[in-house]
């Protein structure tokens, strides 16, 4: 592991919830840790693309911004895409879904959303940071993972240092960076066991109505503010919950689980989100208007293929 008193780039001030986050652990769900990992894995990826990654490498997971500032220590080339956080360098506004230059001295600075809630801040080769269970991703209920292995976001005083070396500036074809979420944008859902067992009011309206992100989520979960659903179901032997399940507790309004969510739940589901729609939904901010779509699950491992076609060796797919 390289030594962490390197330069690289230093954090000067912390915004309230920026982390070092990858592709997620795989494989370690039945021991109960959760899968964490970024919340937008397609602007992960894509940032990564951009500075020629493999796709999942860790970069950070910059939430709301909130002031979090990083003196640039070493010259590279850094690569943002996601939520457009009013991200500068030295004053100089940074379009997000690019790649830029840094020098030794400068200063990178986010403050508060203006399009979207997650950017995704990305380093050559990835940040360096203890693998825990395979991943570097921070999860701090956990206590697992990050930049020390612990699961703590980021503190004044930390330091970055990234794994590899910058390659020559590349551009993300036109159309294949999703944009930001806009009012009423449609999330994809597979439906699920369950789905059968809610009333045929209650279906028409979780496919019909408008549900508003609920200010209560975070990267466990995101509650949706809508028609109260209503399940014939009494109680359940709780099972496995998958990433982007669609849960329906007593109060009838539906909790869409994602990356750091339990293992096991005993609620009710519509189905899932697809891992599109999850990644969607996670630069939802509060209040956001949505719609619940439902899909097939051929469509829905179709439209994953798609995607990760553009980050094969190959590069961007056409469709």
């Amino acid at each position: 592991m390289s030594d962490f008193s390197a330069e690289g780039v230093r954090v000067i001030q912390a915004g309230p919830l920026a982390m070092i986050e990858d592709g997620g652990r795989v494989g370690v769900r039945h021991l109960g840790v959760t899968q964490s990992g970024a919340a937008d894995w397609v602007s992960l990826y894509w940032a990564n693309w951009l500075l020629g990654n493999a796709p999942d490498s860790a970069a950070l997971e910059i939430v709301v911004g909130g002031g979090l500032t990083l003196e640039i220590e070493r010259a590279t080339r850094l690569a943002l895409v996601g939520a457009d956080l009013d991200a500068r360098l030295d004053d100089a506004p940074l379009v997000p879904g690019t790649s830029f230059a840094v020098r030794e001295g400068q200063r990178l600075v986010f403050r508060q959303p203006r399009d979207g809630l997650r950017g995704y801040l990305a380093f050559p080769g990835g940040l360096e940071a203890p693998e825990v269970l395979g991943s570097r991703s921070t999860t701090p209920r956990e206590q697992l993972g990050g930049l020390h292995g612990d699961g703590r976001p980021l503190k004044a005083g930390d330091r970055l240092v990234w794994l590899g070396h910058p390659i020559d500036e590349r551009s993300i074809p036109t159309g294949l960076l999703p944009p930001m979420p806009r009012p009423g944008c449609r999330l994809a859902l597979v439906p699920g066991a369950q789905i059968a067992e809610f009333t045929g009011t209650s279906l028409y309206a979780a496919f019909n109505a408008v549900w508003r992100v609920d200010d209560r989520a975070d990267r466990m979960g995101v509650r949706l503010r809508g028609p109260r659903l209503q399940c014939r179901l009494g109680s359940m032997i709780s099972e496995g919950i998958p990433l982007g399940a669609v849960q329906v507790p007593p109060d009838g309004q539906p909790i869409v689980l994602l990356n750091d969510r339990q293992t096991i739940g005993g609620y009710p589901r519509l189905g899932a989100l697809t891992p599109l729609a999850a990644a969607r939904l996670a630069q939802c901010l509060p209040g956001q208007e949505v719609r619940l779509v439902a899909v097939s699950r051929e469509r829905a491992v179709a439209d994953y293929r798609w995607v990760m076609r553009n980050f094969s060796d190959g590069g961007p797919a056409s469709r």
